[in-house]
């Protein structure tokens, strides 16, 4: 039988994690041994005269079934104060699940400022603001799991997605990015794009759970990845690059023109290049012939 994943000695931030998939990871972390701070900033219920912090009710869960929790109610605009406040409870942080994010999608055309640049500030900055708070102590114990929840539209676009799609994609930039900087410091991290089986239908977040558990995981040494998952379904996903055509250095518009079938052809031998320094090597090597 094989050994299960524990996080017996981690601490685990889940911001988001008062509902849908970031209340699913908290408490499976929780289940398998993690100290949480579940994050949350919590929703207003009609009749009821004050706010009621939905976070508190997925710590109650975990406390129920033996587990380590604290609640969190920061907007993860303060990603300062969430990382103090786990680390003033359990003294360090080892892994960031990021679940936080609005929704503010519609038609392009009239996409408003205000909802654009909400979307950026909470979808985008707010997570990097947890993850720029907790990176200093990730490198001093030399350790680290950060899993960033994208969408898939950010893949593959969609109707009314746009503002979404830029933020997650913008996401996982920042991961590559991050992944290139912690990987001497045993410091992982992976991007997931969730996907339901239809764009009108709901996430099920016990399909994407499991993949969450793993990419937190100390055993895991991947980095860098985005990882698609639902529907039983996980699959990584990767920029990949036609051969191409060198037409050297000076070449016009009409040399583009000229080779643009072989430039998008695909069903010659292809690759996916790590970085920009291994594209530009893999580039030389097969030098295509005009």
């Amino acid at each position: 039988m094989a050994k299960s994943l524990r996080f017996d000695t981690r601490v685990a931030v889940v911001t988001g994690g008062g509902s849908g998939l970031g209340r699913a990871c908290a408490l499976s972390l929780a289940q398998r041994g993690a100290k949480v701070l579940v994050n949350d900033l919590g929703t207003t219920y009609r009749g009821l005269p004050e706010t009621v912090y939905i976070a508190d009710f997925v710590v109650e869960e975990i406390k129920t079934s033996g587990g380590v929790a604290v609640a969190n109610y920061d907007s993860v605009e303060y990603g300062d104060r969430i990382i103090t406040a786990a680390l003033r409870e359990f003294g360090r942080v080892d892994v960031i699940v990021n679940c936080a994010g609005v929704l503010r999608d519609q038609g392009f055309a009239k996409m408003s400022n205000t909802d654009w640049d909400l979307v950026m500030k909470v979808n985008l900055k707010g997570a990097f603001l947890v993850m720029n708070a907790a990176w200093p102590h990730m490198k001093k114990q030399q350790y680290g799991r950060i899993v960033n929840i994208g969408n898939i539209a950010g893949v593959r676009g969609g109707n009314r997605v746009s503002a979404t799609a830029a933020a997650k994609m913008g996401l996982h930039g920042l991961t590559t990015a991050l992944a290139s900087e912690g990987l001497k410091r045993n410091i992982r991290a992976n991007t997931i794009a969730p996907s339901a089986p239809e764009a009108s239908k709901k996430l099920v977040p016990e399909e994407v759970v499991p993949l969450v558990l793993w990419l937190a995981h100390e055993d895991c040494m991947v980095t860098g990845n985005l990882i698609q998952a639902g529907e039983g379904l996980v699959a990584m996903l990767r920029v990949e690059r036609s051969r191409g055509v060198v037409l050297g250095k000076k070449f016009g518009a009409e040399d583009v023109r000229k080779h643009w079938s072989r430039i998008v052809d695909f069903s010659l031998k292809t690759d996916a290049p790590s970085d920009l320094p291994d594209a530009l090597e893999k580039f030389k090597a097969h030098k295509p012939k005009l």
